[in-house]
């Protein structure tokens, strides 16, 4: 049985040849911060879905059931967290329910961080099928939750309008049993900051997040990666992770940007040019300067 002090991943998410999405926006920084990472990829395409052409292929559920039976066959198997993100059907959610449950047999303590990607300012970009299967089904199995506003709203079936209803939403989340509740982005703000919320418990603090002019893709993947980092490495703090994850994920935005512009001056910045500079930005990930400092909230 593989346990010895290094904190160990299973991620479940897609994956591209070229750029920065899914687990190849999620496993190099938890790499990076002492994580040893296994990765199960749900698709394989040439890129995100931004691009012009997209070719590719979808990992069958007989085929992720295969892999996951070498993994128990061969007893490595052993995880401290399971992380999942952008799945393609409800099919495949259920099936990483099964997973999750099987995977807690032999770590009962197994922590589940769960980024239920269904959508963004109000529009679903996966099937409305599997909104069932994760408010149901997977989102009670979870530890930690990673949802922007619009998903948390799909989830609890509730509004965000102002603070208040932000709060009201958390604690129906916290009622399915989520220890910890991430608001990852709002739109709670104002022109120049968004506000992210992180709550448990009975600790709950907002951080304003500065908005960049440009379409990231990527961002909420290396989001939900950083926060399970930053959790197990500061024992749950949960002032100190929201502030590590956004200190270092404003860095790579701003840097990844800044670069974009050196080459296009003006005008939408094309997908290829905003690809998040994971790489480049090593350094951060691992020691990330903290200048937003998150705020207490009742």
């Amino acid at each position: 049985m593989l346990s010895d002090s290094t904190p160990r991943v299973l991620s479940i998410q897609s994956h591209v040849v070229h750029g920065y999405v899914g687990n190849k926006s999620a496993v190099f920084p938890l790499q990076v911060l002492g994580f040893e990472v296994d990765s199960i990829n749900t698709v394989q395409f040439s890129t995100h879905t931004a691009y012009k052409h997209i070719k590719g292929n979808v990992l069958k559920n007989e085929e992720m059931e295969e892999l996951v039976q070498g993994l128990m066959l061969n007893e490595v198997d052993y995880y401290t967290h399971f992380l999942t993100g952008y799945s393609r059907s409800p099919e495949s959610l259920k099936q990483i329910a099964g997973i999750i449950k099987k995977l807690r047999e032999k770590n009962p303590d197994l922590i589940y961080v769960c980024d239920p990607v269904m959508g963004d300012n109000g529009k679903m970009y996966v099937p409305e099928d599997i909104l069932p299967v994760y408010r149901d089904v997977v989102v009670p199995l979870a530890d930690i939750i990673t949802p922007n506003q619009f998903e948390a709203e799909l989830i609890t079936g509730m509004k965000v309008n102002d603070l208040n209803d932000a709060l009201k939403v958390i604690s129906a989340l916290h009622d399915k049993g989520i220890k910890t509740v991430v608001l990852s982005s709002t739109e709670l703000g104002d022109e120049k900051n968004m506000i992210g919320i992180a709550s448990t418990q009975g600790s709950c603090y907002k951080i304003e997040i500065p908005r960049v002019d440009a379409t990231y893709t990527g961002t909420g993947d290396l989001f939900a990666a950083l926060f399970l980092a930053w959790a197990h490495r500061t024992n749950n703090d949960i002032k100190l992770t929201l502030e590590k994850t956004i200190a270092t994920l404003q860095t790579i935005v701003k840097d990844t940007y800044d670069k974009a512009r050196e080459k296009q001056p003006t005008g939408k910045i094309p997908p290829a040019l905003i690809e998040l500079r994971l790489i480049q930005n090593k350094a951060v990930i691992e020691d990330p300067l903290i200048t937003m400092k998150a705020v207490q909230i009742a």
